[in-house]
């Protein structure tokens, strides 16, 4: 499958916003003193409140940068299809192996 320019930029951006929003909402979460998130606002006794939007935010952070790695993948195959057909050598040592182990053979 290939990636358009555009998309991968995109899947990128999406996974430098999940950064920041979810460990915003983290930092947030553990300065909670409503209640909500702790009893008493007693950091020892983390409530359900807690575990749950901990779990969510830590999954959304995972899923955000495993989108964001799919974006920077898309732009690597890009520079390298655009450096291919303009004769280039690649700039990437191990693609540079590869190319000198396909002459070889």
């Amino acid at each position: 499958m290939k990636l358009s320019r555009r998309v991968s930029w995109f899947l990128v951006a999406f996974g430098v916003w999940s950064w920041i929003v979810w460990t915003t909402f983290v930092k947030n979460l553990w300065k909670d003193t409503s209640g909500l998130a702790f009893h008493h606002g007693d950091h020892s006794h983390p409530t359900a409140y807690f575990w749950i939007h901990l779990a969510l935010a830590i999954t959304s952070t995972i899923l955000g940068t495993a989108i964001g790695v799919l974006g920077i993948r898309g732009l690597r195959a890009l520079r390298r299809e655009r450096d291919r057909a303009a004769g280039e050598q690649p700039q990437d040592p191990r693609e540079q192996q590869q190319s000198e182990r396909a002459a070889a053979r």
